[in-house]
């Protein structure tokens, strides 16, 4: 039976069902369901705005857009949008899709909090940036159909979403703070970190390595 929420279906792929199940054991129920939501409110900007995006890729940019958050970070510290990227293009490869539908679901991830971007791109990092923007802030919320958004978030509850969901940036990011550089992750830990100082563009230009 097609798993359909608010006019949306679920893609009925083995990759789909195999990510559902991994990321469903793997990372906290409130990313889960946000990554869930950020797919439906994605899906559904995409419709409005006539973009077709591929669903089952979509899905997946979707599901580990924010599983950067919990990878421990290796020895050359990234921001944690590229972890969620680089895990999610390996795990399309090694399940036999195309360099090129591995790379649309990694740009998806690595620019979906770089403002500005993903609208001027492909449909699949657009929607996925989309779906984040209204799930986090509530962009464009009062452009959907109330029923939709209410049967979406009684499928995937937000709880205490604005509270955990900033909590859990702070926990995925404060042993890495230099990786938040020049993003909008700095806020996060401006806000909560006692002592974390926001480096500038211009301490780096001011503190480079030049005579003058």
């Amino acid at each position: 039976m097609t798993d359909l929420i608010a006019g949306v279906e679920i893609p009925e792929t083995a990759a789909v069902a195999e990510a559902t199940s991994f990321l469903g054991r793997t990372i906290p129920p409130l990313l889960f369901h946000h990554s869930r939501r950020v797919f439906l409110f994605g899906s559904l900007h995409a419709r409005d705005l006539g973009l077709t995006p591929d669903p089952e890729l979509l899905y997946l940019a979707a599901l580990f857009h924010d599983a950067g958050l919990l990878t421990p970070f290796s020895a050359t510290e990234q921001r944690f949008e590229l972890d969620g990227a680089d895990h999610a293009r390996a795990f399309l490869l090694e399940r036999g899709f195309p360099a090129s539908a591995a790379d649309v679901v990694w740009t998806a991830i690595a620019v979906h909090t770089t403002p500005g971007l993903p609208g001027r791109m492909g449909p699949e990092t657009a929607a996925t940036a989309y779906g984040v923007l209204t799930d986090a802030i509530g962009w464009n919320l009062d452009r959907l159909d109330g029923g939709q958004v209410e049967e979406i978030v009684a499928a995937h509850p937000r709880g205490e979403f604005k509270k955990e969901f900033l909590q859990a940036f702070v926990e995925g990011l404060k042993d890495r703070p230099d990786t938040t550089y020049g993003t909008v992750n700095a806020d996060v830990l401006e806000h909560f970190v006692p002592g974390f100082h926001r480096t500038s563009m211009v301490e780096r230009v001011t503190g480079a390595p030049w005579p003058s």
